[in-house]
């Protein structure tokens, strides 16, 4: 039998099967002697121990797609981010290192910014001329009219659609209100993962993927406060912001890492108007803790 493992707490791991619903598994031992560990989003091979207790035992992780090392979870075909527009302001320089983050790991990334219905006209327009011209897709929504008025969240809906897709954010901003709206149709019920795992206390410290539709997948991450981006070199933090490549020809010496050299075309790009000045902003601030981190 076949499922996708749609949590993993203490070594068990609970597989999400169509139609059926969702079973209690523990991995094989012949995946420690590979070094291979099942991973949240897995398409798995199943052997039922128990129908009437719905347990199994994993005895094959099908071939993964993509596998992502930060969350750690495999299969996901792309990232919604999702921060307030206001109560609370974004912190754009944390909203930057998620979308450095994903990018570095080549998962395309949407952001979307919630509490559309509280917001200032004015809010949302600097946002979206902030992040557009990076080729970001930008959404605005309200989880909470959404609670009446579902079909607000349609152009959400059409991008999850098909895919399994992986939210993040930081606590506060509406995430959790966002998906439990998104749910409405959800073929398998949340109460049945919460009854089958009964640790309630560990919904927000574990990744787990929630069914929307037959081949929909969303994956709640716990809450984040900072991102560290100890993995990578100074050098290399200027390819993952996209709207710098365009200027870079501009740039007198090669390698210029477009803080202190002069003549460089992306700080000219800045002083111009064509890349925002908070993203160049965040970009300095990300490169000094990168060069920082070479003195520990």
């Amino acid at each position: 039998m076949q499922g996708k493992i749609i949590k993993g707490i203490a070594g068990f791991y609970y597989v999400h099967v169509e139609d059926k619903g969702v079973y209690e598994c523990k991995a094989k031992g012949i995946f420690r002697k590979d070094n291979t560990k099942p991973l949240v989003g897995d398409d798995v091979q199943l052997e039922i121990l128990s129908e009437e207790e719905m347990t199994g035992n994993i005895v094959q992780i099908l071939s993964r797609r993509s596998e992502l090392i930060r969350p750690a979870v495999a299969n996901v075909d792309q990232a919604v981010i999702i921060f307030a527009i206001t109560k609370p302001s974004p912190n754009l320089n944390l909203l930057d290192r998620f979308l450095v983050m994903m990018k570095s790991q080549d998962l395309p990334c949407i952001i979307c910014f919630n509490k559309l219905d509280i917001a200032d006209p004015a809010q949302q327009e600097h946002l979206r001329s902030i992040y557009e011209p990076c080729g970001y897709q930008v959404l605005f929504v309200s989880a909470k009219e959404a609670v009446e008025h579902p079909e607000t969240l349609d152009p959400l809906r059409q991008i999850l659609k098909g895919k399994t897709t992986t939210v993040a954010g930081p606590s506060g901003v509406g995430k959790s209100s966002l998906i439990n709206s998104l749910q409405s149709d959800v073929c398998m019920e949340t109460g049945e993962i919460s009854s089958k795992i009964e640790r309630g206390k560990h919904t927000t410290r574990h990744s787990q993927l929630i069914a929307l539709s037959s081949g929909t997948y969303i994956m709640d991450t716990p809450g984040f406060s900072s991102l560290g981006l100890f993995d990578m070199e100074k050098e290399d933090l200027q390819q993952y912001y996209p709207e710098f490549a365009e200027y870079e020809v501009e740039c007198k010496f090669g390698g210029c890492s477009h803080i202190s050299e002069p003549v460089c075309g992306i700080k000219e790009a800045v002083k111009a108007g064509k890349i925002a000045k908070e993203r160049y902003e965040n970009y300095k601030l990300l490169y000094e803790e990168l060069k920082s981190k070479k003195k520990f």
